[in-house]
């Protein structure tokens, strides 16, 4: 089947079209099995016209990784509520953050599932995202832990590995979700605040769990 053929529109529009079709496309059918042949006819053009704005079906997966991950990380920082109490802008970062996986399922599978396994630069450019998501949560509870430990200068060592474990739990339970009939933003954004802010509210209040007196660490 041939390509539609559309009226004329400015090249970022096109773009932005050609963009929508592949994320759809990588994000249900894969990286492998996706074809430029069927991202150009969903995208209503020809295949010559995405080589010629996007080169290649890499250069293609890569704009689309990018795409996807700067509207996640933008969507996480527009709902945090800065001023707000520490537990009140986590839950907040946590919403913002299954509500746009679950309205961009593929987006996300995107970013999750399919980017991490075809190896470089695919990986790379995951890796880059999540780590401004960890840098957004592990200054969101360094500000609070300093403000309730009364101590401007704690390090962001103490809580930086929180915001990784943070992170890391947030996204596997969007996949959870993702694939969870009925699930809504907030089961998982609930769950997580249960699992992690207990902890995270001690740390806050100078009570941090500590080892056993007797133990010993041999790493």
């Amino acid at each position: 089947m041939g390509a539609v053929k559309t009226k004329r529109m400015p090249r970022a529009v096109r773009e932005q079209q050609m963009l929508d079709a592949a994320v759809r496309t990588f994000g249900q059918r894969g990286y492998m099995a996706a074809s430029m042949d069927e991202i150009a006819e969903l995208a209503g053009v020809s295949k010559p016209l995405v080589y010629l704005y996007l080169n290649s079906k890499e250069d293609l997966f890569t704009a689309c990784i990018r795409r996807e991950g700067q509207a996640l990380t933008e969507a996480v920082r527009a709902g945090v509520r800065t001023g707000s109490a520490a537990d009140r802008q986590l839950w907040d970062g946590l919403r913002a953050f299954f509500t746009h996986t679950a309205r961009h399922p593929d987006g996300w599978a995107v970013l999750h599932l399919q980017a991490r396994t075809h190896g470089e630069p695919f990986a790379a450019e995951v890796a880059a995202m999540r780590a401004e998501l960890v840098a957004l949560v592990t200054q969101l509870i360094v500000v609070a832990a300093r403000e309730a430990h009364r101590d401007p200068d704690l390090p962001e060592r103490e809580v930086a590995g929180l915001a990784e474990a943070l992170v890391g739990a947030a996204e596997s339970l969007a996949a959870w979700a993702n694939t969870t009939p009925g699930s809504t933003p907030g089961q998982p954004a609930t769950i997580l605040m249960n699992f992690a802010w207990a902890g995270l509210g001690n740390l806050m209040e100078g009570r941090p769990w500590t080892p056993p007196t007797d133990h010993t660490d041999r790493t």
